[in-house]
């Protein structure tokens, strides 16, 4: 997320970013493949995430904090292209990274956006109204 934050301030290419941040502390105990699969495909692909974007907010993307912009990136990168994490997860993780790094209230629009993409890119894994998981 803070990969992303850097690229929507600075323009910095994605290949530019992994090298800086593989020199970091903390970069060994992370997820490397999984960090440049996230970078690589949010930059490449961020027309299409803002266009979905735009249809689920009532606001211009270019008026979102960058940090919640970063956050709703990845957590439709991953709604939409990573089928393996469970969408759940997906809004949790967003969720607690926008109540660390954004404004004060800024996870539950987070939550909000992410719940309704969740509808659209996850139907199936969604309970009905009314029904319990068991």
């Amino acid at each position: 997320m803070q990969a992303l934050y850097q690229w929507q301030l600075t323009g910095q290419s994605a290949a530019e970013l992994r090298n800086q941040y593989a020199t970091e502390e903390g970069y060994a105990d992370a997820d490397a493949d999984y960090f440049v699969e996230l970078l690589t495909s949010v930059t490449d692909g961020a027309a299409a995430l803002d266009e979905q974007l735009g249809s689920l907010i009532d606001r211009p993307v270019v008026q979102l904090d960058p940090v919640e912009h970063a956050v709703l990136l990845v957590g439709l990168h991953e709604l939409g292209g990573r089928r393996d994490v469970p969408y759940r997860v997906v809004i949790n993780e967003a969720v607690n990274l926008a109540k660390k790094y954004g404004a004060t209230d800024g996870h539950k629009f987070v939550n909000a956006v992410l719940d309704r993409a969740a509808r659209i890119h996850r139907a199936a894994e969604i309970p009905a109204p009314g029904k319990v998981r068991a």
